[in-house]
């Protein structure tokens, strides 16, 4: 069975992920205990954690590494970054570590965050499912979403969560049986 993508990751109403610095701290007034549990619940329902560069080096500037314990790929074209612990440094395709997680028997993994990390997985088709918890924000500009071209996918909403502060948490699954 292969293992399911998820693209879980904040955005503002206007669509971005990051201030156009790279910056999340605009997320900081959104943060409730109901936010913390819906995530700790997420958290404790994935595998392994997959991550571009500048996600893994923004997180190890956070202080300590909040994943310990789980295995996180990150993808990353200098082979020679610093890595410890669970991480793998990789810069293979998004397929074939798509692969090695069905045959380690990943049942789930978080596509961390990064725009250009999400576009290529979801250039193959590899991304099972988002959850994305809009800001009652618009940031003006940053780093989006997704970015463009990438392939239409239909999706099926499969959830709402409310959250304090004005915040809504959409999940979708991917309609695989729609022409793509």
């Amino acid at each position: 069975m292969p293992t399911e993508i998820i693209y879980y990751v904040a955005a503002s109403l206007d669509g971005y992920i990051a201030a156009a610095d790279g910056s999340v701290e605009w997320l900081t007034p959104f943060q409730s205990p109901e936010g913390e549990k819906n995530y700790t619940d997420f958290y404790a329902s994935v595998d392994a954690l997959l991550m571009g560069r500048r996600t893994y080096e923004q997180i190890l500037g956070f202080g300590q590494w909040p994943y310990a314990g789980k295995p996180a790929y990150v993808f990353a074209h200098n082979k020679n970054m610093a890595a410890s612990g669970d991480v793998t440094v990789t810069n293979r395709t998004p397929a074939e570590v798509a692969i090695e997680l069905r045959t380690k028997n990943v049942r789930r993994a978080w596509l961390v965050g990064g725009a250009q990390l999400a576009s290529a997985f979801r250039s193959k088709h590899l991304i099972s499912e988002y959850i994305i918890t809009f800001m009652p924000l618009l940031l003006g500009s940053g780093v989006p979403l997704a970015m463009t071209p990438g392939p239409t996918e239909r999706l099926t909403l499969t959830k709402t969560t409310p959250l304090p502060h004005g915040v809504l948490q959409l999940s979708y699954l991917v309609d695989n049986s729609a022409p793509r």
